[in-house]
């Protein structure tokens, strides 16, 4: 298919169509996406997250600068909030990083969260790979920013970058997310501001107590950033390398990698075998009747989704 090797060729066109076809769920997607899948597993992906305001675009689009001084092509999948009418994208990330917009070097493309708590929609693993297949060698994924329901970037990224800055209690909240676990750099943005040192030592200690309780060869870095300064912009990017000589040189990114491969068959197997119950039973009326029934109190939704697996049992 010629545009399954123009993205392979690395064109910005063929690229952006693949994209749509993926988010809108083309029924052409999963014989691209296998045919596109031995290209993949060469680019970096690095995952940021964080509360709304503490600057990640901004943040990022100073980072993706230092990144392309090294001659490295960039990917970046923003997932925005998504409208609840369209489904799209509402924000535009992109905005924030106007001035790598024209860099022909960087791909930027806004994604809708799709009603997914995690923070990430299920086209987001897809799109990933399709960038990665087109030869992006650093793949940044930007989460909505919703806050506790963050922690899904975990499942897709070798390095995970959590953004706070001072004033907003995010000490509190990482410990309440469980967002602190999943951290392999923190950042306190906004360096010039008030208490940032006070942040970033409350998150060394905690980084501290962290490592006393996971057993983990890699040490979190917490580093001070301020976009408006410019501090720590460069040591960011050298701590990202850091991360990534790590990973490689330890085994942790085969391993990862591989936790990854395991729970994505888990979900797209799950995904089709709902999806095949979901079109039959709906073809035959019957998931009406179960949802009034249900709706009318005459049956719990636990025992309509009993028979919705007993449908899934009998005919996967």
């Amino acid at each position: 298919m010629k545009l399954i090797q123009d993205v392979i060729s690395g064109s910005q066109r063929a690229l952006a169509k693949v994209l749509t076809l993926v988010e809108n769920e083309d029924a052409a997607v999963p014989d691209i996406l296998d045919q596109l899948y031995m290209h993949t597993g060469n680019a970096r992906l690095i995952g940021i997250t964080g509360p709304p305001g503490s600057g990640k675009s901004t943040l990022m689009g100073q980072v993706i600068n230092q990144i392309r001084s090294s001659g490295l092509s960039v990917g970046i999948l923003a997932v925005d909030p998504s409208s609840p009418f369209s489904g799209g994208a509402i924000l535009g990330d992109r905005l924030r990083m106007a001035d790598i917009i024209d860099d022909s070097g960087v791909f930027i493309r806004s994604l809708g969260t799709r009603g997914s708590l995690g923070g990430l929609s299920n086209a987001v693993y897809d799109c990933a790979k399709v960038m990665d297949a087109s030869g992006k060698e650093v793949i940044i994924i930007e989460t909505v920013g919703a806050g506790q329901s963050e922690v899904d970037i975990v499942k897709i990224a070798d390095t995970t970058l959590v953004v706070c800055v001072p004033g907003l209690g995010d000490e509190i909240q990482m410990i309440k997310a469980g967002i602190l676990e999943i951290g392999d750099i923190f950042v306190v943005n906004k360096a010039d501001k008030p208490d940032a040192d006070m942040v970033a030592n409350d998150l060394a200690m905690m980084v501290n107590l962290r490592k006393n309780s996971y057993d983990s060869q890699w040490h979190p870095i917490v580093r001070q950033t301020s976009t408006r300064t410019g501090t720590g912009i460069a040591g960011l990017w050298d701590d990202l390398e850091k991360h990534w000589s790590f990973l490689t040189r330890s085994g942790e990114l085969a391993r990862r990698r591989k936790l990854r491969i395991e729970a994505e068959i888990i979900r797209i197997a799950k995904h089709r075998l709902l999806e095949g119950a979901m079109d039959s039973i709906l073809k035959s009326g019957t998931w009406a009747s179960w949802v009034d029934s249900a709706s009318h109190h005459k049956t719990s939704p636990y025992r309509v989704a009993e028979k919705l697996m007993e449908c899934i049992r009998r005919d996967p």
